[in-house]
């Protein structure tokens, strides 16, 4: 696996750097030679902070996790993303490394209900801007909005980040 290390707003000293390099290859098992790995680092409100992204057979794997030092936020990140694969392993199989879950022993495995659809809202999109499809977010007091674009007619999602600030998806071409 690729594995790529970002500072931001700061350099990365070199033992994080290989301690994130060591912590991910044993994610290797799960994944082929074309994965790759994106790992951020910053520093928010005297919390060291790690953002790990894994994208590989079309599937992206996302952890952010916030501690007192990078060595303790790595190691929940890690784990966090490993308990991601394995909940999801059965849908997972296909995508990934052939024979990736035979080291999983059984009493590993996350006994977690699988997810039902308990609910199913239907709704008109409307063409609309992303400023106005924020406001209809937060009037609604979602946490996301889809929409259509208004210059381009893509189907768009809006959404809230942790931070305060607001996301865009848009479909790409």
């Amino acid at each position: 696996m690729k594995i790529t290390v970002v500072g931001r707003q700061m350099s990365v000293p070199d033992d994080i750097r290989a301690l994130a390099e060591k912590k991910l290859a044993k994610l290797d098992k799960y994944f082929s030679n074309e994965g790759s790995a994106t790992v951020t680092f910053s520093r928010k409100r005297n919390n060291e902070n790690i953002e790990i992204t894994i994208s590989a057979a079309n599937t992206l794997f996302r952890s952010e996790t916030s501690d007192e030092t990078f060595r303790n936020a790595l190691d929940k990140a890690v784990d966090n993303i490993d308990r991601q694969i394995r909940k999801n392993k059965t849908r997972l199989e296909k995508r990934l490394r052939k024979n990736a879950f035979i080291e999983v022993a059984p009493e590993e495995e996350l006994s977690e209900p699988s997810a039902r659809v308990v609910r199913t809202k239907s709704f008109r999109i409307k063409p609309m801007t992303v400023d106005e499809a924020i406001m209809q977010m937060n009037l609604l007091g979602h946490q996301f909005f889809v929409f259509a674009d208004e210059s381009t007619g893509d189907t768009c999602v809006v959404y809230c980040r942790r931070d305060g600030d607001y996301g865009l998806i848009v479909p790409e071409k």
